[in-house]
């Protein structure tokens, strides 16, 4: 990839390979979530976060989280989390319930409903998730891609 230089003077930039790594991690994470989301949404009507939702609560105990765990585990704004719980209760794949030890507290729970759409949606999105992601890149790059983003995890949880 061939980026221009920027005109900014005075200020701090990236080199030439950071700013083409930055770039494609970019353009990779952002094309990657919309292409699986839009994959997901086809095959099983339910969107992404929908998915992790479904999921962090289906490996829950008794499959439930507080709202607050919940948002802690699925990478979205409270806000939003709100909004897709909200809609996964119209369509009966979640369940919500006061905290009998905190009435501010809410629980999400997973229905069978909702366990049912997650693993009927699981099968194809690894399928996805594999052709478009793991099937571009071998055994060892991936246990460097591994190294790699989990150091620059740690690097962002301790900042």
């Amino acid at each position: 990839m061939n980026t221009p230089q920027s005109k900014l003077h005075g200020v701090s930039q990236l080199s030439q390979p950071e700013q083409e790594t930055w770039r494609a991690f970019l353009s990779v994470t952002t094309r990657g979530l919309e292409r699986i989301d839009q994959l997901l949404q086809k095959h099983s009507n339910i969107t992404l976060t929908d998915y992790e939702i479904l999921l962090a609560l289906s490996t829950a105990e008794n499959s439930r989280l507080r709202m607050s765990e919940l948002a802690e585990q699925v990478l979205v704004s409270r806000s939003r989390l709100t909004y897709r719980v909200d809609r996964l209760v119209e369509v009966g794949f979640v369940t919500r319930q006061e905290c009998e030890d905190d009435r501010r507290g809410l629980w999400a729970i997973l229905t069978e409903h909702g366990q049912g759409t997650l693993n009927s949606a699981t099968n194809g999105h690894h399928a996805d998730v594999r052709r478009l992601f793991f099937d571009a890149i071998n055994g060892d790059e991936l246990a460097t891609l591994d190294s790699i983003l989990q150091q620059i995890s740690s690097k962002l949880n301790a900042e």
